[in-house]
């Protein structure tokens, strides 16, 4: 009997271990999405972020298929991903979600798709915190597209974050101030742990899930 307890008591770490790391398929399937979104962004360079850009962001943010009804009533919010750079890679991702805002250039389109990229460790730690309206406690810019960063802005090239959107085929810049964006705490800690925080994920060794590697894929532009 004692035993079989000990046994039983080695074993429950290893199984909490296990269902944090799981990921529902619900969660699997924005994984899946924000990977699409970026490989089919890539594979377009003329209509693609500037690799110079890209290289040189501290994190990327995806949001997948936000929907109309976000921009008309500001009562629903689009749900994605975000991931740091760690050494010569990119951390595990986090889940995301921006809420409100009325951007009337999208209001014709169903869905659209986001891209930011955060510029600068001052964009990143505001992101880490709690939640943070762009525009106001972070600036935010609608991005240059193209194989040339050349063609940015002085403006563009100060701001935390480059924000762009993919609606109806057509990929440009967007400006996203009056957006809040968040980590979201519930589909973090299912997929973490409750004791784990965003930061601890995007700036520490966690690993990232198996479900997320289409996304990690992604990533290496």
């Amino acid at each position: 009997m004692k035993t079989t307890v000990c046994a039983l008591a080695l074993l429950t770490p290893i199984l909490t271990t296990t269902a944090s790391a799981a990921v529902s398929e619900k969660l699997k399937s924005r994984i899946d999405e924000s990977a699409t979104v970026l490989t089919e962004i890539h594979a377009a360079p003329d209509k693609d972020v500037p690799k110079e850009l890209w290289d040189r962001a501290a994190c990327v943010i995806v949001i997948p298929s936000l929907k109309k009804a976000a921009f008309v009533f500001g009562g629903e919010y689009g749900k994605g991903l975000m991931s740091c750079r760690k050494g010569g890679g990119w951390s595990a991702p986090v889940f995301m979600r921006l809420e409100k805002g009325s951007w009337g250039l999208q209001i014709g389109a169903q869905s659209i798709d986001l891209v930011l990229l955060v510029n600068n460790e001052s964009g990143m730690k505001k992101l880490l915190g709690n939640k943070v309206t762009l525009g106001a406690e972070a600036s935010v810019a609608a991005g240059p597209v193209g194989r040339d960063a050349r063609a940015a802005t002085d403006a563009q090239m100060k701001a935390e974050i480059l924000s762009y959107s993919r609606a109806q085929g057509l990929f440009a810049g967007i400006n996203l101030s009056g957006g809040v964006l968040r980590p979201d705490s519930d589909d973090n800690e299912d997929v973490y742990g409750k004791n784990v925080t965003p930061a601890a994920v995007l700036t520490g060794n966690t690993a990232p899930p198996a479900a997320t590697q289409p996304f990690m894929n992604a990533l290496r532009r």
